[in-house]
Formats: structure tokens, C-alpha cells, sequence
């Protein structure tokens, strides 16, 4: 048979094959799960696509939605350890955004969940000194009266090397003291290393002191 076509066509039309991103097949497979009630299957598909999001494509407001989505599915199924490391993601970026407010919510609604678990009780004084470095950042008063507070909500913050540093701190910003900040820092350091976070928020605070050389060297 001949075809209808002459010999000069050419066919225009093309067909894709690129597969869709995997963030975008995962979403498809969540919402059928949250349909069918399984919400403790879609919270780690959120998950998975939150880690997509967080290494892959590096949208960190994306993964902390989908954090966010997680920690809220396994709430409702009452798996409450699940939910807090999913809230300590959404902590860990609101910070690294400037998004105070929301990290420091987190980070109290953690450690108060926290602090009356024999097995956890002792992560509790980690938050607390986060949600004070929080404070700290965005005000010198705030932070004063949040250690206050945690040290009565939590008696053993009071006596935690996390809580003596922030008071080492606090009278270094106080006194505009860039070496006694960097030396309480140091001191803190030599026993229990800094990691990236805390490096960042620690950095954040001393910039506020005036003559800063803008490191904790």
C-alpha cells in the first residue's frame, strides 16, 4: 500500500518520554494513601519526597511543607517519636531561614513532649538550648526570660552545660565582649564539638556585638 503521505513530509509531532520527577510521582502515590486511610504509609512518602526536595532539588521551604504534612499524619496516628523527628527537621530549616518564631514553637512543642519520657528526657535540654540560641538571635531580652522559663519547666536545663554557656553568653553580648563570647564558645566546643547548626545560629548572635570580626576563631 502506498502512503497517503508525500515523499516531502515530515512528521512534526513528538512524543515525551521524561519521566516525571520523582518528588511528583511520590505526591500521586501520597494522596491515593491518604484516600485509602493510611496515613502512617503517606507520612513517609512525605518524608521521602521532603528528602528530595532537601538534598536533590534543594527547595528547603518545599521539604519543610512536606515535613510538616508528616509530622501531622503521624500525630493523628498517635506516633508521637515519629512526629517530633519530623518537627525537628522543620526546626532545624525554619532557623537556618530566619523563620525565629516558628523554629522556637517547634522546638519548645519538642522538648516539653520530651521532657517527661525517662528514654528522652535527657534530648530535652538539646531543644531548649536551641529555642533559646532562637531567641537569642532575635533579641538578648527574649532569650533572658526564655532561659527562665525552661529552667523552671525543666529543673535539670538549669544545671546542663547548654544552659551555662548561654549565660557566658548572654554577659558577653551584654558587656559588647566579642573574646569573652568567643572564648565561652571555645570552652563549650573542647567538650562537646559544634556541629553546622549550632555553628551558624552561634555566628548569627556574636554579629550583634559590635566589633565582631565575624567568626568564633
Amino acid at each position: 500500500m502506498r502512503s497517503a503521505r508525500g515523499p516531502g513530509f515530515t512528521c512534526s509531532c513528538r512524543i515525551n518520554w521524561t519521566q516525571p520527577p520523582a518528588s511528583s510521582t511520590q505526591e500521586m502515590l501520597t494522596r491515593r494513601l491518604i484516600l485509602r486511610g493510611r496515613f502512617t504509609i503517606a507520612a513517609k512518602h512525605h518524608i521521602t519526597i521532603a528528602e528530595v526536595y532537601e538534598s536533590e532539588l534543594v527547595d528547603i521551604e518545599k521539604a519543610i511543607a512536606h515535613y510538616e504534612q508528616a509530622a501531622d499524619y503521624y500525630k493523628g496516628e498517635e506516633s508521637n517519636s515519629s512526629a517530633n523527628k519530623c518537627l525537628l527537621k522543620v526546626g532545624h530549616y525554619s532557623a537556618q531561614l530566619e523563620q525565629y518564631p516558628k523554629a522556637i514553637e517547634i522546638y519548645e512543642q519538642v522538648a516539653t513532649n520530651t521532657m517527661d519520657n525517662p528514654l528522652l528526657k535527657y534530648n530535652a535540654k538539646e531543644y531548649f538550648f536551641k529555642a533559646s540560641l532562637c531567641h537569642f538571635i532575635v533579641d538578648e531580652l527574649n532569650a533572658k526570660l526564655a532561659i527562665e522559663k525552661y529552667e523552671e519547666m525543666f529543673p535539670a536545663f538549669a544545671d546542663s552545660r547548654e544552659c551555662k554557656l548561654l549565660k557566658k553568653l548572654l554577659d558577653a553580648h551584654e558587656e559588647q565582649n566579642c573574646e569573652a563570647f568567643t572564648e565561652a564558645v571555645k570552652e563549650f566546643d573542647s567538650i562537646s564539638r559544634l556541629d553546622q547548626w549550632l555553628t551558624t545560629m552561634l555566628l548569627r548572635i556574636k554579629k550583634t556585638i559590635q566589633g565582631d570580626a565575624g567568626d568564633l576563631k
